[in-house]
């Protein structure tokens, strides 16, 4: 059985604490290697590489952080199939999808290549008589990023890279699920020629994830996962004097007009609800039917839904792999259960799938309810499967309305093809990130990506500019040179 070790001070370091958790091949059901789950003391062995390491990094000058990230760019794209094979042999995505989520990340670290130009401060020529300023950003020192397991390598790529174009020290928890990419990026950040100790991974659980949020010298912590989880970092971060940014949970609406292209929304309803298993902070896993288009709608769902090609990561044709662990897919099968005692009508139940060749896979077939209502347990919740409901309402102004109303506000879209409707959506919505005719509308690395109300904490979202912002602190200096000084006993004003 395969041990994964942390990666401290540039080299791979077996853990010290005597606990482990399984890490599984999903499509087949079986234990392929266990991680060590880090103690407090580990955690302050990779934050103390990461002190020693900052000053000469955080003085290195821009370009040549960044020629580092050119080179791990390059390095990456080289190896790229390797890393979604990877990911698909621990998450169960297919490795297509995989090479998606590979290429998300990488368009970040493009972004983060730009940080000579994006650090460039702003100055003021004679802003009083004889006195200029200017500003400037600075690094915060360690940082750290605790990401999810359903992408183990795009979320950290939404952190890391412009955490250390910044000239920060990344110190990097990824989920105990699916570890082995960031092993895999870890190693490829040396090859690149990162000085040891900017870099660390530490495995663990809520041990290692409390000793990062309470230690003195982790200034920052960034964060993607469960609502509950997300407010729970965010206030225990800020209780201890940090700076954090918490992602959190969704509930994402798409919204089908009666003048849509019909077949064109089920086929983004379907890719959008049920790709990666459905186990994306972005899926679609609401469909609000507006108005006389719903009953067309869910029969071709229905149809589509029960035609979904299911199979392991590699498997040509197949458009959808299995849940990530048998406790999940338990999880799942019991929302299935509770939507049908609350009422909602099961239309395609994909609970008795099963593959023919990996029996023991974590696999769900693709489920489609009907007449879901608000105070569902279905609607409120987030499933995180291959679960999409459709809600029925009457009119334009019903849906807007269903969607504000709803805690999360990650992602939302609608498709129409009045613009008017379209324009009045992407204005009156209370969401974070919009789509117009787009299913899953993920900005690009040069925007900023997070949601509204439950599903974001902070106030700053993620990559782009906000990413910037987030890893580095504005000084500014107010400077002139006289040749001689009195005492001012008054409020300084610019004369």
């Amino acid at each position: 059985m395969q041990t994964l070790p942390h990666f401290i001070s540039g080299e791979r370091r077996q853990g010290q604490s005597a606990r482990f958790a399984d890490v599984f091949n999903p499509a087949l059901g079986q234990v392929v290697a266990q991680v060590p789950l880090a103690n407090s003391d580990e955690v302050k062995a990779a934050v103390a590489s990461a002190q020693r390491a900052f000053p000469l990094w955080a003085e290195t000058s821009p370009l040549k952080r960044a020629r580092v990230l050119f080179k791990f760019k390059e390095l990456l794209e080289q190896r790229q199939q390797q890393l979604a094979q990877l990911i698909s042999r621990e998450h169960g995505k297919l490795v297509s999808d995989a090479l998606g989520e590979v290429t998300r990340g990488l368009e970040v670290v493009e972004f983060a290549c730009g940080i000579p130009q994006l650090l460039k401060g702003d100055f003021t020529e004679q802003v009083g008589s004889g006195i200029d300023s200017h500003s400037m950003r600075q690094p915060l020192g360690v940082v750290a990023g605790i990401t999810p397991f359903n992408f183990p390598a795009m979320v950290p790529m939404w952190m890391f890279p412009i955490a250390l174009a910044c000239g920060n020290c990344f110190i990097l928890k990824p989920s105990e699920r699916d570890p082995s990419a960031a092993l895999f990026m870890a190693e490829l950040l040396q090859e690149a020629g990162l000085p040891n100790g900017v870099f660390s991974v530490i495995h663990g659980d809520k041990q290692a994830v409390d000793a990062l949020l309470q230690h003195p010298d982790v200034a920052a912590i960034s964060f993607v996962g469960s609502t509950p989880i997300a407010r729970y970092i965010y206030e225990t971060g800020a209780h201890y004097g940090k700076r954090v940014q918490a992602l959190g949970g969704a509930k994402n609406h798409l919204v089908v007009m009666p003048d849509a292209d019909l077949d064109a929304a089920v086929e983004a309803l379907i890719g959008a609800a049920y790709g990666s298993a459905g186990e994306r902070c972005m899926a679609i896993s609401v469909a609000v039917a507006v108005g006389e288009v719903a009953d067309s709608l869910v029969g071709k769902l229905a149809q589509r839904s029960r035609h979904l090609q299911i199979g392991m990561g590699e498997d040509a044709g197949a458009e959808m792999g299995p849940l990530v662990t048998r406790q999940h897919l338990d999880k799942v099968c019991g929302y299935i259960a509770q939507g049908v005692q609350e009422g909602a009508s099961l239309v395609v139940d994909g609970r008795y799938y099963r593959h023919p060749d990996y029996e023991q896979g974590f696999f769900l077939g693709g489920s489609l309810f009907d007449h879901v209502t608000a105070e569902m347990t279905i609607y409120q919740e987030e499933i995180f499967g291959p679960v999409l409901a459709v809600v029925r309402v009457p009119d334009f102004e019903a849906a807007v309305q269903l969607i504000n109303a709803h805690p999360f506000a990650n992602g939302t879209s609608i498709f129409t093809r009045s613009g008017a409707a379209a324009r009045e959506f992407s204005h009156r919505i209370q969401v974070g990130m919009v789509g117009i005719n787009v299913p899953i509308p993920v900005p690009m690395a040069f925007h900023s990506f997070g949601g509204w109300k439950a599903s974001l904490f902070g106030d700053h979202h993620m990559h782009g500019p906000e990413g910037v912002r987030f890893y580095t602190r504005m000084k500014t200096v107010t400077s002139r040179w006289p040749d001689k000084l009195a005492a001012e006993f008054v409020m300084p004003t610019m004369k």
